[in-house]
């Protein structure tokens, strides 16, 4: 019998280990086996915040889509502040070197367009006429180029979907004004190609913005000739103060990339775009 029991003492053991596994095995447990969280740092990226590409077509974000924006009051070279606008899922960065007057800004952001934006911005407060104009350019190569943008922006608020205007040159060398005529309305612009078959691999050099009154122009210098007005004007009411300013983003949600602007021209008064 003594051996009979040493026989059957494992075979409760493992009867018993059975019913552990059984019910360690519930289907709340393989619910969880098969749909596993994502990792803690990977944020999660809406479909309509992908960017545009043979099999995806960006579009706009829901209506009642909004992030606070990320503000800081840390003045940074000629500018009060700056601003995540939107607070890109990944946030952004900026530096200004006082020796050669250039400032580097980092952002990821889905786009600056549509109802909303997301972008790094700095800014500063103003009321009245304004000319603002830099010298920009992309200092991460990228093949084939996109839609990341450098933009000078004047904006009534820091809300991702403030009333703006905006002189912006994309990474593939399409200058545009722009402007968001009403908070939380969709853009509007008028489009210029530089680069192309007529001028291919020519980035403009230098874009300017001109606010005199309720009339704002965009400037250009394609190849280092003098800045001058490029298109008819649009018209925008901004009540004072408002905010004027530079911004970078990468289009791209969580992938951030570089804008670098330099000989930056912040005048208040219109006729000053140089």
């Amino acid at each position: 019998m003594k051996d009979s029991g040493l026989r059957i003492a494992p075979n409760y053991l493992g009867l018993a280990l059975l019913l552990l596994l059984s019910l360690a095995a519930s289907p709340l447990s393989a619910a969880a086996q098969t749909q596993p969280s994502p990792p803690a740092n990977t944020p999660a990226v809406p479909d309509w915040a992908l960017p545009g590409s043979p099999t995806h077509k960006q579009y706009p974000p829901p209506a009642d889509f909004h992030r606070p924006s990320t503000n800081f009051d840390t003045p940074i070279g000629i500018f009060d502040g700056q601003s995540d606008i939107g607070s890109a899922l990944v946030p952004g960065s900026a530096s200004f070197d006082p020796q050669t007057k250039q400032y580097t800004v980092n952002s990821a952001g889905y786009n600056i367009w549509y109802t909303r934006d997301e972008f790094r911005y700095l800014w500063k407060k103003m009321s009245g006429d304004v000319s603002l104009a830099a010298t920009v350019t992309f200092p991460v190569a990228q093949q084939p180029p996109h839609d990341r943008k450098v933009v000078l922006v004047v904006r009534q608020d820091l809300d991702d979907n403030a009333k703006e205007i905006m002189a912006a040159e994309h990474g593939t060398g399409m200058v545009h004004l722009a402007e968001r005529p009403e908070k939380n309305s969709m853009i509007g612009d008028m489009e210029y190609r530089i680069s192309g078959s007529l001028l291919p691999n020519v980035m403009p050099q230098r874009i300017g913005i001109e606010k005199r009154g309720d009339s704002f122009a965009l400037y250009i210098s394609v190849r280092g000739e003098p800045m001058h007005q490029f298109g008819p004007p649009m018209e925008v009411h901004m009540d004072g103060p408002f905010y004027v300013g530079i911004g970078f983003c990468s289009h791209y949600p969580v992938t951030v990339d570089t804008g670098m602007f330099s000989d930056v021209v912040l005048e208040n008064a219109a006729g000053e775009v140089r």
